[in-house]
């Protein structure tokens, strides 16, 4: 299933991504796609939110994973800088998979190695500056989820 939502602001992203993380069981990837300024630390604040998480959560350039703790083990990964399958092994990405929610930033960097029944989720640039069009699709999102 594939669902669409438009969001207008940072807040209204983050909401979204509270939605999606009370939705969610605790074993799940969440692959999200899109530019530079896109919001998906914002969503990812909202993810982490809806599981129960209480932390600061900031996008993890410099570490490539931040650990958060909430309903269930939350890894939030950014794949910036990772260029292949053997970067997901020296930084043991493979590890994570099944011991919490992953969140991973710059999916597209990636994408061959997602699991086919990864949560995927772009986010376009809308009509106005903070317009953003977020398309959701995965086998455990329904539109009761994010709405």
């Amino acid at each position: 299933m594939m669902i669409k939502i438009n969001s207008d602001s940072p807040e209204k992203t983050e909401e979204i991504g509270r939605k999606i993380g009370e939705g969610l069981s605790g074993v799940e990837v969440v692959a999200m796609f899109g530019g530079l300024g896109m919001g998906k630390t914002a969503l990812t604040r909202g993810i982490a939110a809806g599981l129960g998480a209480e932390d600061c959560v900031s996008s993890p350039t410099f570490a490539l994973v931040n650990e958060y703790s909430g309903k269930c083990r939350i890894y939030h990964f950014d794949m910036y800088r990772i260029n292949g399958i053997d970067d997901l092994y020296a930084i043991g990405f493979f590890d994570y998979l099944g011991e919490g929610v992953l969140i991973i930033e710059w999916s597209e960097n990636i994408e061959e190695a997602l699991p086919e029944d990864s949560i995927i989720i772009r986010i376009e640039q809308g009509e106005n500056q903070n317009d953003r069009i977020i398309s959701i699709e995965g086998e455990s999102i329904d539109e009761n989820t994010c709405v």
